[in-house]
This record gives structure tokens, C-alpha cells and sequence, in this order.
């Protein structure tokens, strides 16, 4: 449960790539998250082309650190699903996953969202040239901290409410 505690959003990265193995450990946390009827219907799109982070940091007003991070991985949702009204929250939690796995292997990350704002999502369709039976759903910008911030706990006795 550390890294529920200790991970924050990171924007800024050093000029160093994040290694095969580490990559491979991101996705395999994502894949473990739950979803509705264990439909998982996600895909993963790996950029690290710069001409390519160039244009998804584009994509989205608040995605610029995109450009910067070595690696963009692309959540996709996959359309033609059972239960495609939960398709967006398994998403998120595969999301989730990545985040907490990228801060325990000492890496920064920064999820920035696209769905529901289709205008984003047709954007980063076309940038990846999405075949027509996916949707973009968000991207997670990841990299070697350039830059570091104190998680401060976010507990608030004033938002649990008891019901007998």
C-alpha cells in the first residue's frame, strides 16, 4: 500500500528512456485491474516516437508533459463489449494500476484523460490511427522524475458519512 501513499503526479522527466522490462511490469499491473464481467477492454498503445508525443501533448490542453515523458501509453477501450456502459470505469482502473505500479518501480507518471470529450478522443484516434472498434480513453505520460512532490494525505474525516 505504499505507493497508494506515496504516488503523485509527475510532469517532468529526465532524458532517459524507461527500460523493456520496467514497460512490461506497467502493463501486466494494468491487465490486473477488474472489470465488469471480466471483460477487459482495454488495449495499450506504447509511443515513443517524439513526432508522435509531440502530437498526443497536442491533443488535449493539459497534456503537454507528453511531449517531454519518454513513454505515452495510450489506454484504448474497446467498443463492441458486453457491459459498455462500464467500459470507461474499467478503464480508469487499469489506469489506476499503471500508476501505482510506475511509482513503485521508482518512475513518475501523470494520467491525463480524454473520455468522455469526444472532440479529445477523436483527436488521439486519428493521431494512432485507432481501428474503428476502439476508443482512446486516456493517456498516462511516464518517465524517470525530473521533479519530485510530497504526497499529503487526502483523508478527511468530513467525507465518510455512517448510514445505520
Amino acid at each position: 500500500m505504499n505507493s497508494i501513499f506515496h504516488r503523485t503526479s509527475i510532469r517532468q522527466y529526465k532524458n532517459k528512456p524507461v527500460e523493456k522490462g520496467k514497460i512490461i511490469k506497467l502493463l501486466q499491473a494494468g491487465m490486473q485491474a477488474p472489470s465488469a464481467g471480466n471483460q477487459q477492454p482495454w488495449q495499450f498503445y506504447l509511443v515513443t516516437n517524439p513526432h508522435a508525443r509531440e502530437e498526443l501533448a497536442a491533443a488535449s490542453p493539459y497534456a503537454g508533459c507528453a511531449e517531454d515523458a519518454p513513454l505515452v501509453i495510450v489506454i484504448a477501450m474497446e467498443k463492441a463489449v458486453r457491459f459498455a456502459e462500464f467500459e470507461q470505469i474499467d478503464c480508469a482502473m487499469a489506469a489506476q494500476n499503471i500508476l501505482l505500479e510506475a511509482d513503485a518501480l521508482g518512475l513518475g507518471a501523470v494520467f491525463l484523460g480524454l473520455a468522455p470529450i469526444y472532440q479529445r478522443v477523436r483527436r488521439v484516434n486519428a493521431i494512432l490511427r485507432l481501428p474503428h472498434t476502439l476508443d482512446a480513453f486516456g493517456m498516462i505520460a511516464v518517465g524517470y522524475p525530473d521533479e519530485y512532490a510530497d504526497a499529503h494525505s487526502r483523508y478527511n474525516v468530513e467525507k465518510i458519512h455512517i448510514v445505520k
